[in-house]
This record gives C-alpha cells, sequence and structure tokens, in this order.
C-alpha cells in the first residue's frame, strides 16, 4: 500500500506540519491503523477510502483516533487531487465531524469545517500553573483555549506537559494579538502523546470565530508559532469556518503489510 508524507500549511519541505495520508482500497481494522500511526510517529496519520460520494476519512494520532484534524485532512486533499482525482475542483470527506470540504483555489486548497464554540470559562491556578504564565481568559470546546495580550508570552511559553494532562480537554491551544499577523497560536496535546503540534487546523475552528469576533472582521490571518511554524487564512461564516492553506509533497512510499 502507498502513503504518502506531506508538510501542511507550508510551500516548503521541512516546515509546516507533516502528515502521513495512507489510500487504501478497502477498510483497514483499527489494529492495523494504529499500528501504522505508531510506526509512523507523526502527530496524525490520515485513511481515505472511497465512498459512493467522496472519501471516508478517519485521522489517528500515536494516543489514539481523533475526531477531528485540519493539516491531515490538507494533506489528504493534496494527495487525492494530485494522484487520485486530478480533474476534481472539490472534495467531500465523510468523518467523525460531519461532512468535510476541500476546494481548488490557486495555489491554495481551502477546507470548510465545522466552528466550535468559544464557551468563556473561569482562568484557574491551575491554568497559570501549567502554562507558567496568567491567560487574560479562557475558553472550552473541544479544547481549551487560552488567551494572552502579548505574543511574546505565547512564543516563550514552556508547559508543564504532564499536570496539562488534568486540564479536562483534549488539546490547549494558547493564543495573542500578532505583530505580523492577526493573531499567533501554540497548540499542545500531551493526553494524545503530541506535547507540541506543529500547525493545526481544527484548533483554528475555536481560533478564527475567537478573533473574527474580537476584532469584527470575518477573515484573519492566522501563524503557529512552533518550531516548524505555519500559515493559516481563516474566514468564519456563521457555525463553519473556511481554512485556506498550501501543502507540499515530502515523500511517496510503499508499505509492506
Amino acid at each position: 500500500m502507498k502513503q504518502y508524507v506531506v508538510d501542511a500549511f507550508t510551500d516548503k519541505v521541512f516546515h509546516g506540519n507533516q502528515a502521513a495520508v495512507c489510500v487504501p482500497d478497502r477498510h483497514l481494522s483499527d489494529e492495523l491503523m494504529m499500528n501504522i500511526t505508531r510506526e509512523n510517529n507523526f502527530s496524525e496519520t490520515a485513511f481515505a477510502v472511497k465512498a459512493k460520494e467522496g472519501y471516508e476519512l478517519r485521522w489517528f494520532t500515536p494516543g489514539g483516533e481523533i475526531d477531528l484534524c485540519g493539516h491531515a485532512t490538507l494533506a489528504t486533499a493534496y494527495v487525492l487531487f494530485r494522484f487520485y482525482e486530478p480533474d476534481a475542483q472539490r472534495l467531500t470527506f465523510h468523518s467523525m465531524s460531519g461532512d468535510l470540504f476541500v476546494e481548488k483555489s490557486d495555489a491554495y486548497l481551502i477546507m470548510d469545517f465545522p466552528a466550535y464554540q468559544c464557551k468563556e470559562v473561569p482562568v484557574t491556578e491551575e491554568m497559570t500553573a501549567v502554562l507558567g504564565a496568567a491567560p487574560t481568559s479562557a475558553f472550552m470546546d473541544r479544547d481549551l483555549l487560552l488567551v494572552y495580550e502579548d505574543e511574546k508570552t505565547v512564543r516563550a511559553l514552556t508547559p508543564n506537559f504532564e499536570a496539562m494532562k488534568r486540564l479536562g480537554s483534549v488539546g490547549v491551544t494558547v493564543t495573542a494579538p500578532g505583530n505580523d499577523y492577526d493573531c499567533v497560536s501554540r497548540f499542545f496535546a500531551p493526553k494524545l502523546k503530541i506535547n507540541e503540534d506543529p500547525v493545526t487546523g481544527s484548533a483554528h475552528c475555536m481560533i478564527a470565530p475567537y478573533w473574527s469576533k474580537r476584532l469584527g472582521k470575518s477573515c484573519i490571518n492566522a501563524y503557529q508559532a512552533s518550531e516548524r511554524g505555519g500559515e493559516l487564512r481563516c474566514e468564519t461564516d456563521g457555525n463553519r469556518v473556511k481554512l485556506a492553506g498550501k501543502a507540499v509533497l515530502y515523500s511517496v512510499d510503499e508499505l509492506n503489510l
């Protein structure tokens, strides 16, 4: 079976967030998909199986299956457009988070995802202790969103990852106003055995609605300030978020299964 490794949310290899993409001709067992994922040891391995209309898409982290992943969806769409559906302009993915859509737009791929809800929760002493700096506000959906007021603070955070597992969310996003972008962020998910994810599309399903409301504009330019880094163009439209990014192929592999 072929496997593709793609760097997402970038146009240069060794940047953005790498994802492995498998396009098997049949459904694989959960055990086999987890074994492939652990062998890859990337933050995500995606499995796309052709369906009657579109593709069934699942994402696995080294810590287990997850219900939504942006960068691995971008990587999968890139692979399908390039190698499997060269004449298509739009792809539909059936997932645990409902139907997702990706379309071509010049050099970008635009993903149409459900927006997360920014439900404000109290800032706690535990949050401050885990991150090492006190956020000004906090919000919860699948992930915890912590807001800071200075980009330098977000870039300098050195979280306690073991303690972070007890915060009650799948992942933790930190964000602040950006100097060169509307916002900057970082994303941590030690529960999924990903201490820091390089670029996280799903986190921007919460980041984008927050900054869109705060800044009073539907479109924002975002930067995830990890070591590899990545850029996202985000547009909030009601209960949907459109995330635009680029991707580049790193390798095509043959899995001996």
